[in-house]
């Protein structure tokens, strides 16, 4: 045969779990305002209670549940901390104001660069002008890179000449086969 516990005392102690805190506090809120009512129905008593759930909502319980008509002025606690969701909503636009604007202006930018004209329509000779320009750049870049290196900085990034050497190999040998056709036709 089964004996009954009976009620057993609980430790009074934050709870760790998200779900349980949440039910708990659910169930515990309905049962003090339903208190709140009974106290404020047996003894005539004027009881208003404020609570902040875990999610920071608001939920309020007065009796009698009619105000007095001569106090039109909001509870303070709740306009308090209506104000402070106000300003946290204001300080997430605010960012999110400066973000967009940021995006706005990249995006601008990328748009600018598209509207350059692009290597395909470029003719033999601007390809040509564009080479030598790439060239030269990449000389100033290697003596930078160079002169980094025996000042004991390391240069992270290869440069175009080694990276394009298989690429100026095959150029040479098309372009003197090539060059002569191409050029008396323009």
């Amino acid at each position: 045969m089964r004996r009954p516990n009976g009620r057993k005392k609980i430790e009074i102690a934050r709870m760790q779990n998200q779900t349980n805190l949440q039910v708990t506090f659910s169930k515990r809120r309905a049962g003090l305002f339903k208190k709140a009512s009974e106290l404020s129905t047996l003894c005539g008593a004027n009881v208003a209670i404020v609570a902040f759930s875990p999610s920071n909502k608001v939920y309020a319980c007065g009796h009698p549940s009619n105000p007095p008509s001569d106090t039109d002025d909001p509870n303070p606690i709740i306009v308090a901390h209506q104000n402070a969701n106000i300003d946290e909503i204001n300080e997430k636009l605010n960012k999110l104001e400066r973000s967009l604007e940021r995006e706005r202006k990249h995006g601008q930018a990328l748009q600018a660069l598209r509207t350059e004209p692009s290597n395909e329509t470029l003719s033999f000779f601007d390809l040509k002008i564009l080479c030598e320009s790439l060239e030269a750049t990449d000389k100033k870049v290697e003596k930078l890179a160079s002169q980094l290196m025996e000042c004991g900085i390391e240069f992270p990034y290869q440069t175009i000449g080694s990276a394009l050497a298989p690429l100026r190999a095959r150029e040479s040998t098309s372009s003197d086969s090539g060059e002569g056709s191409s050029g008396s036709g323009e």
